[in-house]
């Protein structure tokens, strides 16, 4: 072990930015991070052992206990319960003798539940040591199973067991005009660098993540600052559960995302940049390197690149199973190998970013969308779409649908058109923009997609009339209060208490007076909350108790009375009692009861 973990260390040339990449090597090795190598990392990349640990324990991929040879998660998304995620996990757990969250005695497997794994137009779902298992059924786990008891190495396992879809279903503008390798770079120094991000501006391309921040201005901040070393970073840690369209874009067009990168590196003077990969796609880390390799090979990558004078490459991180990095300060963090906690804001990642430096960070819809407009042109992109949201929106459909998987549409085409397309019926509502975004009943389908109506990060989660909207809603607010990192109080503490609040009400025990609690607790946590996750936690409540109530309500207590028992002259008593500094909240509180 000493020998591999100095090895590790050399390979990465003892930078602990480089903590992470460290950690899946050593996990990889023998699937848990041992007590002596973390000893011996504090010594080589000279930090402190507390703060290795803490990174472990931060990320649900990291473990300081023994997992076991085979360590299996399955997603445990609202998409994989909606496909009988629970009945498939029973069956496994039977096959193998193993109950989730445990390690089987001869230490061979281990079986545990992850939040989400981006297959959920292919699920039930799950990973082995990281590796994706799609559309997970009786006949498959009936194969896995034998594979595992036999303790057959996963290389000499049947590649179709691995077999990731696309599931492209409708191409439009971006989807349908795939670029030759250095078609935008050509373009852009054609044009110019000034001139180009002038064709970026045209354009009206925003930030595709889901805030629908303007690029070109993002990146002009960026480049204006005086410091002379700038970052780009690529957000592809999608663990929004409902979102895949990042995975099918790098499983299929990662030529082009990298060449948006080193488009925007060009026009703002960086010389790194960075794609950081959620660690559930695993699967496409060995093809991107590929690619990476590739683009060096075609001088479109590295020193001068196409005698432009440009410099310029990228590396990737790979995640470890923490949702919260999809927040770009946090996801810096990560990539600094620490703890993905969100940063106080300002400063903000186009001052100090990476290592305090200016940084870009936008997702991968967004460079995949800017090498397009650096090739064609502003215009070519600003003439689709409406007035406030120009191009078009890849989505992600999934659920109760019959085409669940990728599609493009123009901005501003209707929810109805979108759930249509995809065969969607008796539809109960739709959830847009995963679990922190927003609920919409069926009365809504006029709507339109667009940032001025409803702006989504690119998911559509579909649920007809046979689902139960109090068990999605519970599932999500789980998701959450599993997910918070913890940091602030009003989203560790708020997030648990919103669920056991809802599990409450939802399990038949609750009252009136809960259902009002659960809406305070909702805008404390969305008001007071540190970053995006806390302050959008509380939203699949908010989006349901609003249009449906009266399913809340069908759930509580039904209260009776002694007989005799006068209920005004109780609250008048209340009152009176209740007749001090605090005597508002006291009163509310007594007539709620």
């Amino acid at each position: 072990m000493q020998a591999f973990v100095k090895n590790i260390a050399e390979e990465n040339h003892h930078q602990p930015t480089h903590l992470l990449r460290i950690l899946h090597a050593i996990q990889a090795r023998y699937h848990y991070i041992p007590e002596a190598a973390i000893e011996q990392l504090a010594l080589l990349l000279n930090i402190a052992r507390t703060q290795i640990i803490g990174v472990i324990e931060f990320y649900s991929f990291f473990h300081l206990t023994p997992r076991g040879r085979y360590e299996l998660l399955i997603s445990d998304s609202i998409t994989d319960h909606l496909l009988g995620k629970h009945e498939i996990t029973d069956y496994l757990s039977k096959k193998l003798q193993v109950t989730i969250g445990e390690v089987r005695a001869d230490g061979v497997v281990s079986l545990d539940n992850t939040s989400c794994t981006g297959l959920c137009d292919q699920g039930p779902a799950g990973l082995i040591n990281g590796h994706a298992l799609p559309q997970l059924d009786h006949a498959r786990i009936d194969q896995i199973s034998l594979l595992i008891n036999q303790e057959i190495p996963l290389e000499q396992w049947p590649s179709e067991l691995f077999e990731i879809d696309d599931n492209i279903i409708k191409s439009g503008l971006l989807l349908n005009d795939r670029l030759t390798a250095g078609d935008a770079l050509q373009a852009t120094f054609k044009r110019g660098l000034s001139a180009t991000l002038a064709e970026i501006d045209a354009s009206g391309l925003r930030g595709r993540g889901g805030a629908g921040f303007k690029t070109a201005s993002k990146w002009q901040y960026c480049r204006d600052e005086a410091e002379s070393q700038r970052y780009v970073v690529c957000n592809a840690d999608e663990g929004e559960p409902g979102t895949f369209k990042d995975r099918v874009l790098l499983n299929s067009y990662a030529q082009q995302v990298f060449e948006g990168m080193t488009v925007c590196a060009a026009l703002i003077g960086a010389q790194q940049g960075f794609l950081y990969l959620r660690g559930e796609y695993l699967f496409l880390y060995d093809k991107l390197q590929a690619i990476l390799a590739e683009r060096r090979k075609l001088d479109l990558l590295g020193n001068n690149i196409l005698n432009s004078g440009v410099n310029f490459d990228i590396d990737i991180c790979l995640g470890a199973g923490a949702y919260i990095c999809g927040e770009e300060s946090a996801l810096i963090e990560s990539l600094e190998g620490k703890m993905g906690i969100p940063r106080n804001r300002p400063p903000y990642p186009v001052t100090h970013g990476y290592l305090g430096k200016p940084t870009v960070v936008n997702n991968v819809e967004t460079f995949f969308a800017a090498a397009a407009i650096a090739h064609r042109g502003g215009d070519w992109f600003a003439n689709i779409g409406t007035d406030k949201s120009k191009g078009t929106k890849i989505l992600s459909i999934s659920g109760d649908c019959a085409k669940p998987g990728i599609y493009e549409y123009a901005f501003g085409t209707s929810i109805a058109t979108i759930l249509n397309d995809c065969g969607a019926e008796e539809l109960l509502g739709l959830q847009i923009g995963g679990p922190s975004g927003l609920f919409i009943s069926d009365s809504e389908l006029q709507r339109k997609l667009a940032f001025e109506d409803l702006a989504t990060g690119g998911s559509f989660i579909i649920f007809n009339k046979q689902r139960n909207l109090l068990d999605i809603v519970k599932n999500f607010s789980h998701f959450f209060a599993h997910e918070s990192c913890g940091f602030c109080t009003p989203c560790r503490v708020g997030t648990s208490l919103l669920k056991n609040q809802l599990d409450k009400i939802v399990d038949g025990h609750g009252s009136a007076g809960d259902v009002v609690a659960l809406e305070e607790l909702c805008a404390l946590v969305k008001n007071y909350s540190h970053c995006g996750l806390g302050q959008t936690a509380a939203n699949p409540i908010i989006s349901t108790l609003a249009r449906f109530p009266e399913l809340y309500q069908s759930r509580l207590k039904k209260i009776s009375y002694e007989p005799g028992f006068d209920l005004d002259a109780a609250l008048e008593t209340a009152r009176q009692l209740a007749n001090r500094n605090d005597a508002a909240a006291h009163l509310t509180q007594v007539e709620q009861d």
